[in-house]
């Protein structure tokens, strides 16, 4: 987990290292003004919701998109081929969560049945503290800087809940004061 700015327990450290990876500026201020462009005039014809049909998120909007413009499916398809290569085995739409500056995600695990043992985002607009936490004695807490790309697998995907914290979230002594949030994410079919 060399270069993740994070706070944790021993075996949590193990655990990040082997199912966490972070790269961050993985895409650039230009190309998240376009891809904000491309999905702003659907998200902001939407009111935030209050609550998630699993209770886990709170002041959200949310879409799942397949096509993109042209420059965007440049990126959308870099961003594939980074977490997957050359396996297809991934859910098609690439799901927009939209977070409020006062929302925040509850600690979860993302459900089996929906999707497999990749689960990635690239962070747009802000940055935010994302929270792994396996027993009180073993959590970590990650910053998730402004265009990086974030990809959990193994115990992390599967055993450790994440959250995004909310406002305004410490580490390492310094708060982090998130705005509004746009996370594409991708995910790997059920096997």
């Amino acid at each position: 987990s060399s270069g993740i700015n994070a706070e944790y327990g021993a075996k949590a450290e193990s655990d990040l290292s082997d199912g966490f990876s972070l790269q961050e500026q993985f895409i650039s201020l230009k190309e998240e003004q376009m891809i904000a462009n491309e999905i702003n005039p659907t998200l902001l014809r939407r009111k935030y919701n209050k609550g998630h049909w699993d209770n886990a998120i709170v002041l959200y909007r949310e879409m799942e998109k397949l096509k993109w413009n042209e420059e965007n499916t440049k990126t959308m398809q870099r961003f594939e081929f980074h977490v997957f290569g050359k396996n297809t085995d991934h859910l098609p739409d690439t799901h927009v969560l939209d977070l409020s500056e006062d929302g925040y995600i509850k600690p979860h695990i993302d459900s089996v049945k929906f999707c497999g043992p990749l689960v990635s985002g690239i962070s747009l607009l802000s940055d935010s503290v994302m929270r792994f936490q396996l027993d009180e004695q073993n959590y970590a807490d990650v910053l998730l800087p402004r265009l990086s790309l974030y990809i959990m697998s193994n115990d992390i995907r599967y055993l450790y809940t994440h959250e995004i914290l909310p406002n305004p979230a410490t580490l390492l002594d310094c708060n982090i004061l998130r705005t509004r949030r746009i996370t594409l994410m991708k995910r790997s079919k059920v096997s």
